[in-house]
């Protein structure tokens, strides 16, 4: 009866109406593009979802991309936009100093902020910088928190048009959420488009996007699709990874015109953390090809044994 339960949850969640799309830019799509990435897709034993779109000419490739995934630590994306929303209005400030507690403490292994003493002081901004740049687990908790947690979270989403992206994790009501699809759930055109309002100056404020869009460009983790971009292009992107899903959301302030994408997958079979883990084989080769559609102009190959200098 309780797999029946997780069973009708899940396939409640994926047939859920997402009418919402149309509020979206409409992607031209180019079925050419399409094809290569449902052939890259293809490799991946699970379900794939893609969401591309070239910001100027609307160019781009819908994959499943309005099916509902898991965000793993692409969640810390609505985070820092509520946190920014409830610095904007006053409750909070960025030069808040705030006091760690053993009672915050994620995992003891992972995390820079699991390893802090109690007691500790620290200022507000650095917490926020730690959840996206190092996808600081404790951090981005501390902060869910703070901010009011996952309700206030949700309501940030919904009153911004965000209609399929939800925190799930310690949120009252989302308990079958949470079983079928972790910390948070999306869709890769919501959660790409999230990202999109952020460049775009549309995400609280002005002076909030440009301060969140830095935050997005300072990234630890670069092995997958931040691999294959040219280290001197500006990008703004958040990675996700949990045992049968691997997923990354990326802005390209390319020389051509800005694009973004978003690949999530889901039911991996592969739950390996290695780099030749299929989820993140594929985030590498979209990224690459990608870049060679968008910008022919400025071929680009990474350099032989790039990876044993990058993070795991």
């Amino acid at each position: 009866m309780a797999l029946f339960r997780r069973t009708l949850a899940l396939l409640l969640l994926l047939a859920a109406p997402l009418a919402a799309q149309g509020q979206w830019p409409a992607v031209k799509r180019d079925k050419a593009l399409e094809a290569k990435l449902q052939a890259l897709a293809s490799a991946v034993q699970g379900d794939v979802g893609i969401y591309v779109r070239h910001l100027k000419s609307g160019r781009g490739a819908v994959l499943r991309a309005d099916e509902l995934f898991p965000t793993a630590s692409m969640i810390k994306v609505p985070i820092l936009a509520t946190l920014f929303d409830r610095m904007q209005q006053g409750a909070l400030r960025v030069d808040t100093t705030l006091t760690w507690s053993d009672s915050l403490r994620y995992n003891g292994e992972d995390d820079l902020f699991d390893k802090l003493r109690d007691g500790v002081k620290v200022p507000l901004a650095q917490v926020s910088l730690m959840m996206i740049t190092t996808s600081d687990n404790a951090a981005a908790l501390w902060l869910q928190a703070l901010v009011g947690g996952g309700t206030a979270i949700n309501g940030w989403l919904a009153a911004n048009g965000f209609d399929s992206t939800r925190m799930n994790s310690r949120t009252p009501g989302r308990q079958a959420n949470r079983a079928a699809m972790g910390w948070g759930q999306t869709t890769p055109r919501e959660i790409a488009e999230l990202v999109v309002r952020i460049r775009e100056g549309k995400a609280v404020s002005p002076a909030a996007s440009a301060e969140m869009y830095r935050h997005l460009t300072r990234i630890y983790f670069t092995g997958e699709a931040l691999s294959t971009i040219p280290p001197w292009v500006q990008t703004a992107s958040k990675q996700g990874a949990v045992d049968r899903s691997r997923s990354e959301v990326v802005l390209v302030n390319a020389p051509s015109g800005d694009y973004v994408f978003a690949v999530i997958t889901r039911n991996q079979q592969d739950t390996t953390y290695r780099a030749s883990n299929q989820g993140y084989t594929l985030l590498r080769k979209v990224s690459a090809l990608l870049w060679q559609t968008f910008e022919p102009k400025h071929p680009w190959t990474p350099p032989n044994d790039g990876e044993r200098f990058k993070p795991e």
